[in-house]
């Protein structure tokens, strides 16, 4: 990952749902990629529900229903959110010039050895070729 990394007003525009510089395309893909790339994304949807949780907090009328409105609102907005973690990721690596489907092949590269060595561990478990 280089040097290159978008200002805050940049990254408050890319997590609404903007469009970075092309200079900054690499940037987006270690952003679906990275080891973290699922807190990442919590982080862009919280810029999307915050406003809601806070126009829901501020709605007259009694504290309880405003907190659950604004818990509601959390629920609601993180499920659908985290519904669609892998697609929403894609279509931003997309967006940003890089072929849909890039981000998972990244991801899964990035995680080959750690699969091969569960499944060897698997192999040696379950499937012993000692058969008595």
């Amino acid at each position: 990952m280089g040097a290159r990394r978008p200002n805050p007003a940049q990254w408050l525009k890319y997590a609404v749902g903007g469009r970075l510089p092309d200079r900054l395309g690499a940037w987006v893909l270690h952003d679906v990629t990275c080891r973290t790339w699922a807190l990442r994304h919590a982080a862009r949807a919280t810029v999307l529900i915050a406003p809601l949780v806070v126009g829901c907090l501020l709605v007259p009328g009694p504290l309880g229903i405003r907190l659950a409105m604004a818990g509601m609102a959390v629920i609601i907005g993180y499920y659908f959110s985290f519904s669609y973690l892998e697609e929403s990721c894609e279509m931003r690596a997309a967006r940003h010039g890089h072929e849909y489907g890039a981000a998972r092949r990244v991801r899964d590269a990035a995680k080959a050895g750690e699969r091969a060595e569960a499944h060897a561990r698997y192999i040696a478990a379950y499937r012993s070729t000692d058969v008595a």
